[in-house]
């Protein structure tokens, strides 16, 4: 497959949700033990709103449909889950304009453009047990995928791997931002809920191709 549309789009979000949905009580589990443990729910309910715009935006097109999604999760009640994820998406339909198609190359760019707005809301990097040591491999790995001429299956294939392993490098890390970070060494040993979720949407980007 080189290009995809408006009807790929939605459903890889559409598969994100269920991959989401599926772990909600995981993602709150690994939550409980170096935060709140409310992640998984507040997960839940930023793929109602993923799952609401998608339906509310049929024959629209491709950058309404991802700001939809975006402004969705924005307005989410959870902390700064939906700040996050809504500045991930928002930033996505920054890059697809008037665009009815994405090849690689253009999805390489929609992620990157992703990742660029929610480097605008917060300052942690790969190595702050954070969702960046995620969504920073995952984007990584689909530009070097489409700069290698694979197809956009895939490139999103490549994204969920890194995004996975970025996840589970958490592991190893010290929590520097959130409530977690005063706990300090305690939160060695426990996977970051937030990488968690980015891991297990880019699995649902990926699966939605099988």
């Amino acid at each position: 497959m080189e290009k995809i549309g408006y009807d790929e789009i939605a459903s890889i979000f559409n598969a994100a949700s269920m991959r989401i949905r599926e772990n909600i009580k995981e993602l709150s589990a690994l939550d409980a033990a170096t935060g709140d443990g409310d992640h998984g729910t507040t997960m839940g309910r930023a793929m109602d709103a993923v799952e609401k715009a998608v339906s509310e935006s049929a024959g629209s097109d491709l950058k309404t449909l991802l700001y939809n999604i975006g402004w969705g999760a924005m307005c989410i009640d959870g902390g700064s889950t939906g700040p996050l994820m809504g500045s991930l998406f928002m930033g996505m339909s920054d890059a697809v304009a008037d665009k009815e198609s994405l090849d690689c190359e253009a999805l390489a760019a929609m992620f990157e453009a992703g990742l660029a707005g929610v480097r605008k809301q917060t300052k942690a990097k790969v190595g702050d047990k954070t969702m960046m040591d995620a969504l920073e491999p995952a984007v990584k790995a689909i530009r070097e995928a489409c700069d290698a001429g694979k197809s956009v299956p895939e490139a999103l294939a490549a994204g969920a791997e890194a995004a996975m392993k970025g996840a589970e490098s958490t592991k190893e890390l010290v929590a520097r931002f959130g409530r977690a970070k005063n706990l300090g060494e305690r939160t060695l040993g426990h996977q970051d809920p937030g990488a968690t979720s980015i891991a297990l949407m880019f699995k649902g980007f990926a699966e939605a191709f099988k």
